[in-house]
């Protein structure tokens, strides 16, 4: 007889069954859990956005880097963050997993407790997903749905030239652990660590920005500044200028970049998961872009301007193009 202590014991239901006992009622969610399809409302006069991001292992992640419980967090948070970059308001979520054999219930207990207390956070339910065996590695694929008045999303295409190019927060922890980690080098500073593990979706900042019309385009930095700021370009029909000295890094990394002089700058424009904010807005908008942002407890900082040359630069102090190693993380290259 099968224990109900392991996976192959509780069996799918079980499994199913285990996750909806932690999930409560949710604003809008009419049907959750345990039906064909989950049935939700939308606040009158909104409209729903939704995004999907899978994560797979040794893709996206490695399971020895990465605390189960972490990996929650972090599964549903990068899908917050896409929702975000477009000012909305996060409300619903589908959880999906691919699980290989052998993959203990503990594990998958602290995931969910993970995934969970993100949802709690930002007010997001959980409202249905599937799951399946994987011959490979986990599988986690998260669907996130959010409202938003239509007036107010703020999407990619709206960078004008001569507008500030702005970033929240700091960029290049999260791939400067990653590059540790590949080298066996563990990082000694925690919230280094954190910013690669448990990133920090800013929902209240691009809620703020998007409901004060202060800016122009939005997105996420999930693949690097250079890579993401240049989708903007392309849907907007514009280019840009970053200036490489005025690029955000935290105390941590500009610690640890002291002590290797031949540091490469590419972690901080290309290096990606920063989940940080980039966004374009007039210049007159400045001062009141930093109060809106010193409201949400969140740093901003302009660090380059919309051209209408079509290509994306990096600029150095002296005015020369800085070359990075690369533009930023993408699949199938």
């Amino acid at each position: 007889m099968k224990s109900k202590n392991s996976l192959s014991g509780l069996g799918e239901f079980g499994l199913i069954d285990r996750i909806s006992a932690h999930v409560g009622a949710g604003a809008g969610v009419i049907t959750g859990i345990g039906d064909d399809a989950a049935v939700t409302s939308l606040s009158p006069g909104m409209q729903l956005l939704t995004s999907t991001d899978m994560l797979l292992e040794d893709v996206h992640f490695r399971r020895s880097w990465h605390p189960p419980r972490l990996l929650g967090r972090k599964s549903l948070a990068v899908s917050v963050s896409d929702v975000a970059a477009m000012g909305a308001i996060p409300r619903w979520a589908l959880l999906s997993l691919g699980i290989p054999a052998g993959l203990p219930l503990d594990f998958l207990d602290d995931f969910i407790d993970g995934f969970l207390a993100v949802a709690e956070e930002h007010a997001v339910t959980l409202i249905g997903g599937d799951t399946c065996f994987s011959r490979g590695g986990l599988v986690i694929s998260v669907t996130i749905m959010a409202e938003q008045y239509p007036e107010l999303i703020v999407r990619r295409s709206g960078a004008l030239v001569g507008h500030e190019i702005w970033v929240t927060g700091a960029l290049g922890d999260a791939a400067l652990v990653l590059e540790l980690l590949e080298r066996n080098d563990a990082p000694d500073d925690p919230s280094l660590s954190a910013r690669l593990h448990d990133p920090t979706p800013r929902t209240a900042a691009g809620f703020a920005l998007a409901e004060s019309g202060l800016v122009s385009a939005m997105i996420d930095i999930s693949d690097g500044l250079l890579a993401d700021f240049g989708h903007i370009a392309e849907q907007s029909g514009v280019g840009g200028e970053l200036y490489l000295e005025q690029m955000p890094t935290s105390v941590g990394f500009r610690r640890y970049a002291a002590r290797h002089p031949a540091f490469p700058h590419h972690l901080v424009l290309s290096g990606g998961e920063d989940y940080e904010l980039a966004f374009t807005a007039p210049p007159e908008n400045r001062e009141k872009i930093y109060a809106a942002m010193k409201k949400c407890g969140v740093e901003a900082l302009p660090v380059g301007i919309v051209t209408s040359c079509p290509e994306v630069r990096v600029l150095l102090p002296d005015g020369s193009c800085y070359i990075p190693q690369k533009s930023g993380f993408t699949h199938f290259a």
